[in-house]
């Protein structure tokens, strides 16, 4: 009677009128059905209301559990209370991981056009294409007649004019590539980051919050375009045929900015992408208690403000070598730790009246302009750099950390010991385009490494 009676109501009031309820009566309750149908929040609610439901009917008709049946129907009162309760109070949502393997991606391709950037620059290819079509720009010459047309293109400008008068066609189609190559990683990077961003975000694979960052991440990606435009039409300014001694190359300073937003958004990238995935085992369950545990130690405050100076510090180093690269800086000097007869240069070198101008009251354009002063300085922030880093390595072997954050401090350490021996060679041997490649990817490779050892130390919420 007991079991019919059950039978009935779990069938009117939930629709479990699977083979087993038939059979079993009041089991399937036992069932991975059931189980599963618990720990949903809009069961759960029909679970509650459906037991009390059952309870009423029964006690309608004076049917009495027994102890076993009445410890069986209290489990499940009990667990479906707390699940309810649990749905109600945490509303948990986290963006998928794949979003931020997505943007992983994004940021190995933001690596590669940085790399080649520099390829670019070290060739002197940047200023073989003298026009900027984002669509017909796609398809490079094919026949020769039309490889004979660009080429005449390029020669109405001053590179060719003032240093490439003896360039051949081969010549010219080598530089082409280089920067055709540079601009065609930018518009593939420009097509996945859009269109599979209109994917996620349309199939609700992202937070609002995440979907804010990815369009401010795509806005920055678009600016970074026209900024590469920008600093190329420097290059192509025919007043520079009329300023004597002057060298057809791009600004140092629009040259700098490209790089200085092109960092911006790789690091972007990679915070977003690690945000997601750490949030999303945060979500699951899955992040170790332990490591963030040892992560909310307040020991680690300090430890923790010194990684974002020494990120400062690798960043405006970078920003100093992009001066270097944009007036040739690395050209002179070419010895290490000295600089000529000293380990500083003359003064009259440092503080030079040439990059005066009228309207200056102090000879602050030194700093930017003045390839020995530009030198000094990029030499100075990477020593400084290299000290601090060790200094922190050191302190860290004190600290009690978790093994990510542990690896992302020794990883950093090893790229600042490659990172300074590639610098040091590049300068001695007098800017070889293999060792001055590395250098820049070095760079982009130290700055990773200290993206990684700042997230990894961010606190997790117990």
């Amino acid at each position: 009677m007991l079991r019919t009676a059950l039978r009935k109501t779990l069938c009117a009031n939930t629709g479990l009128c699977t083979r087993s309820t038939l059979l079993n009566g009041i089991s399937p309750l036992r069932t991975t059905t059931t189980t599963r149908l618990l720990h949903t929040p809009t069961s759960s609610i029909m679970w509650k209301n459906n037991l009390s439901s059952m309870t009423k009917n029964m006690l309608g008709k004076r049917v009495f559990l027994q102890p076993q049946q009445q410890r069986l129907m209290s489990a499940v009162a009990e667990s479906t209370a707390t699940t309810a309760t649990t749905a109600r109070t945490t509303g948990l949502k986290a963006t998928k991981p794949i979003v931020g393997y997505w943007l992983y991606f994004n940021a190995g391709l933001i690596y590669a056009i940085v790399v080649v950037g520099g390829l670019t620059r070290l060739t002197e290819s940047g200023l073989s294409i003298t026009e900027w079509n984002v669509i017909s720009g796609m398809k490079p010459p094919r026949s020769e007649q039309e490889w004979h047309d660009e080429f005449e293109k390029y020669k109405q400008f001053p590179e060719y004019k003032i240093l490439n008068r003896n360039m051949t066609l081969d010549e010219f189609k080598t530089i082409f590539y280089w920067e055709w190559a540079h601009r065609m990683i930018g518009r593939f990077i420009g097509a996945s980051f859009i269109l599979p961003g209109i994917y996620y975000a349309s199939r609700g694979y992202m937070t609002r919050r995440v979907a804010k960052q990815i369009f401010g991440l795509t806005c920055l990606l678009g600016s970074q375009g026209f900024m590469g435009w920008y600093m190329v039409q420097s290059g192509l300014n025919q007043a520079l045929m009329e300023e004597p001694g002057a060298v057809p190359r791009v600004s140092q300073y629009r040259l700098t900015a490209h790089l200085a937003m092109a960092l911006a958004l790789y690091g972007g990238t990679i915070f977003v992408a690690a945000d997601i995935i750490r949030q999303s085992k945060i979500a699951n369950g899955t992040f170790c208690k332990e490591t963030a545990r040892m992560l909310n130690n307040p020991i680690l405050g300090r430890f923790r403000r010194s990684a974002h100076i020494i990120g400062t510090l690798i960043f405006l180093t970078a920003m100093s070598g992009g001066l270097v690269a944009g007036l040739d800086a690395g050209m002179i000097y070419n010895e290490w730790p000295k600089m000529g007869n000293g380990f500083v240069p003359p003064k009259s070198e440092l503080w030079s009246d040439i990059y005066v101008k009228d309207t200056d009251k102090v000879k602050w354009r030194n700093l930017l302009e003045n390839p020995t002063t530009v030198q000094f300085d990029h030499r100075t922030l990477a020593e400084s750099t290299a000290v601090f880093a060790t200094a922190l390595w050191a302190y860290s072997r004190k600290l009690p950390l978790p093994k990510n954050v542990r690896l992302a401090m020794n990883t950093m350490m090893g790229a600042v010991v490659i990172q300074v021996t590639l610098g040091i060679s590049t300068l001695i041997y007098m800017v070889p385009l293999e060792l001055a490649a590395s250098h820049q990817a070095g760079a982009l490779a130290l700055l990773t490494s200290n993206f990684w050892l700042i997230h990894a130390l961010r606190k997790v919420p117990l």
